[in-house]
């Protein structure tokens, strides 16, 4: 459920298909590894709690600061419902937020006012490739990364920048919901050693979507697929470290949320997340083992999986536990298509910042998000770690 808190503030997201999609019947058997198909009739299951609220920011008028035009726009101190993740949302996805955004808010269960908080405003780039339908929709909106706060009850919001502002900025606040199941994290049976080809790996546990209480009537019922995944893009959700493990099915909730109710995209971005105990997490629905477009890469979705680690790696190194989490996740899911971690793959690009559409690129099959775009993700700690990465997901697969 979306709340507005001004009739301004924005219109409800319903985000768009990625791909066209085939008729409801099942794919002829000639049908490629790419073919599109929609999904299953879905049971209805009992909404989860949680909603989004957007509270307009009020722009101030422009200024001069030591001889250069500043602009701003603010959001005063106010009382809210309950919520536990923010983002900055604006009109136009085309248009960029240059400059700062930054939030404060008070702590529900103490009463205390938090610190300044800064969000990633460079975000477009964990997106749909442009050529997509899921891109094009009007309901697709511009965004700063989501940052997860906990749980609070009143916020403060500040932007400032060196040019006009986009139009339509709004703060929207997510509530995440609450579930009361503990996450099964079930994995198969054990795969003794050799009983493997070389080249493959067993799958590790994943909670799947059920487990960290995905709303399923939040996104499009139809699924999206590319051809065989053949190379990840490592990304880190930017969302900030102050969670507890436990916390982060919430944290997912509220991303899965934004990225729907905030960004307008059609689901999740990212195919996987891993937190910062190692726990592997579905994402974009559509089955583990299939080749799901996703929306994490702009320019590279196709024939890639996006795999998120949840948090902020520009100044914080991931734990031992994440890493070894993503290894083993990269080491089966690219195991499937017998793709070597250590190797090098080539990708058409859909057009980015690096390369034009069309171009085909080599990349290592294990890339960092900043591989394919310009941009910080997925952290500069983390994107140091990318070589270990993938030593350990090339001896899991026996190489």
């Amino acid at each position: 459920m979306r709340t507005f808190l001004a009739s301004s503030a924005g219109v409800t997201c319903a985000a768009l298909l990625t791909l066209p999609l085939a008729p409801a019947a099942a794919a002829h058997p000639g049908q490629p590894a790419h073919a599109r198909t929609t999904a299953p009739a879905r049971p209805t299951p009992a909404p989860v709690p949680g909603s989004t609220a957007s509270l307009p920011l009020t722009r101030l008028p422009a200024a001069r600061a030591d001889g250069r035009d500043r602009y701003d726009a603010t959001l005063s101190r106010r009382t809210t419902r309950p919520f536990s993740l923010v983002g900055i949302v604006w009109d136009d996805p085309a248009r960029t937020l240059t400059g700062t955004a930054e939030v404060r808010v008070r702590d529900a269960a103490t009463g205390a006012w938090g610190d300044w908080r800064t969000l990633e405003t460079h975000n477009a780039e964990h997106a749909a490739d442009r050529t997509s339908r899921e891109a094009r929709g009007p309901r697709v909106h511009g965004a700063t990364a989501p940052l997860w706060t906990g749980a609070a009850d009143a916020v403060e919001a500040r932007v400032s920048g060196p040019a006009p502002l986009p139009e339509g900025l709004r703060l929207d606040l997510v509530d995440p919901g609450t579930d009361a199941r503990t996450p099964p994290a079930a994995p198969r049976p054990p795969v003794g050693p050799g009983t493997l080809p070389r080249g493959r790996a067993p799958q590790p546990a994943i909670v799947d979507r059920a487990g960290w209480g995905a709303d399923e009537n939040l996104r499009e019922p139809e699924f999206g697929y590319t051809g065989p995944v053949r190379a990840a893009f490592v990304h880190h959700t930017a969302s900030g470290n102050d969670y507890t493990c436990a916390e982060a099915p919430s944290v997912i909730r509220g991303i899965y949320r934004y990225h729907v109710e905030s960004n307008g995209w059609r689901d999740l971005g990212y195919n996987f997340l891993v937190d910062k105990c190692g726990t592997v997490y579905e994402g974009r629905a559509g089955g583990v083992a299939k080749p799901v477009m996703g929306a994490h890469t702009l320019g590279f979705n196709t024939d890639s999986t996006g795999i998120a680690l949840i948090g902020t790696y520009t100044d914080t190194a991931p734990s031992a536990a994440a890493l070894d989490g993503i290894a083993k996740l990269t080491a089966w899911k690219l195991g499937l298509n017998n793709m070597d971690p250590e190797g090098k793959v080539t990708l058409v690009s859909d057009g980015g910042n690096l390369y034009e559409k069309g171009a085909k690129v080599s990349l290592n099959v294990i890339s960092g998000h900043r591989d394919g775009f310009a941009t910080e993700c997925p952290g500069k700690l983390l994107y140091e770690k990318l070589g270990t990465l993938r030593s350990k997901a090339a001896a899991l697969q026996g190489r």
